[in-house]
């Protein structure tokens, strides 16, 4: 997984005056959990752009007084009005320690019930995954060429390597419902294959099947 460098500076205060202080000057609060105690530094806003602005995944390398962190990122928060970085949370990485972080969802294939005339639902963009740092995923690639037209994709269907996804089996990932246009052109669910996953370990469909 490809790592993007943010340095910042420790903090010795971690008050309310010291932290609008900061975001006054456009320095966002941020503290790494994880390998002993919490490490609460400042860094610019804009060295977030290549982490939080993009469709990647990537680790996080932040360099604080002359040590270097590698990290992940678990919880950023943005002002409710004006969308600006308020704060953000990381996780230390340990070579032997496994870490939670979401990798986003690339769909290849056209699928069946798409060329049919119905319509492709992408419930998730990103999944959470759970590996050794080693064997984080860049992206999760699902193939949907075999989804006809009431199909869905669940968790449980996608191989996974050196990983587990943090999600209920039966979560839908991506599903293809009938259009307004298929229907009228009478484009037929068949009864056998509606509800199916369109890879090898279906999960049944169920209420709890729902998106986050």
């Amino acid at each position: 997984m490809k790592s993007i460098t943010i340095q910042g500076t420790k903090r010795e205060s971690v008050g309310k005056k010291s932290t609008k202080a900061l975001r006054d000057a456009e320095l966002v609060p941020c503290v790494v959990y994880g390998g002993g105690e919490p490490l609460n530094f400042s860094a610019l806003e804009k060295a977030f752009k290549g982490l939080v602005y993009t469709p990647e995944a990537h680790t996080v390398s932040i360099e604080v007084d002359g040590q270097v962190i590698p990290a992940v990122l678990q919880d950023i928060q943005f002002h409710p009005i004006t969308d600006k970085i308020i704060h953000a949370d990381f996780y230390r990485l340990s070579d032997d320690k496994p870490v939670v972080m979401e990798v986003p969802v690339r769909i290849t294939g056209r699928s069946k019930g798409v060329v049919a005339g119905g319509v492709l639902r992408q419930t998730f963009r990103k999944l959470k995954v759970k590996a050794l740092p080693a064997n984080l995923p860049d992206e999760i690639v699902v193939d949907i060429t075999s989804l006809k037209i009431g199909n869905k994709l669940y968790v449980g269907a996608i191989k996974a390597e050196g990983y587990t996804f943090v999600h209920p089996d039966n979560a839908v990932v991506v599903a293809v419902k009938m259009s307004r246009n298929a229907a009228k052109g009478g484009a037929m669910v068949d009864d056998d294959d509606e509800e199916e996953v369109a890879t090898e370990g279906e999960a049944p469909a169920t209420e709890e099947a729902a998106a986050e």
